[in-house]
C-alpha cells in the first residue's frame, strides 16, 4: 500500500522558518511529479508548490512564491517544503500529493503548522 506521510510541522512565531518533509513509500516516486497543499479552517485545499520527477520545474502559488521553496531527493524518496518568513495567515494543515490522474491522488495525512506569536 502506498504511503505518504509528512512529518516536520509545529509551531513557529512570525517570521521563522519551517522544512516539512514527506516520505514515500513507493518506487515510483522518481518518475512522478509531486505538490504541496494546504488547508486552512474553513478554507478550500488551496496547491501552494509542484514540482517535476528531475525537479527542475517548479511551480509555487503567489501566496508563497519567495518565501516557499519545494524540493525533492529521489534517492531517498523525499519530498520537502522549506518555509521561510511565516504569516500567521499559513496556519494550517499542509499535505503532499502524488498525482495520479486519472487514477485517484495519493495524499498523506497531513501535518499542522501554526504561525503564532
Amino acid at each position: 500500500q502506498v504511503q505518504l506521510m509528512e512529518t516536520g510541522g509545529g509551531l513557529v512565531q512570525p517570521g521563522g522558518s519551517l522544512r516539512l518533509s514527506c516520505a514515500a513509500s513507493i518506487s515510483i516516486f522518481g518518475s512522478s511529479s509531486m505538490r504541496w497543499y494546504r488547508q486552512a479552517p474553513g478554507k478550500e485545499r488551496e496547491l501552494l508548490a509542484g514540482i517535476t520527477p528531475d525537479g527542475r520545474t517548479n511551480y509555487y502559488a503567489d501566496s508563497v512564491r519567495g518565501r516557499f521553496t519545494i524540493s525533492r531527493d529521489n534517492s531517498k524518496n523525499m519530498l520537502y517544503l522549506q518555509m521561510n518568513n511565516l504569516k500567521p495567515e499559513d496556519t494550517a494543515v499542509y499535505f503532499c500529493q502524488m498525482p495520479r490522474f486519472p487514477s485517484p491522488d495519493y495524499w498523506g495525512q497531513g501535518t499542522q503548522v501554526t504561525v503564532s506569536s
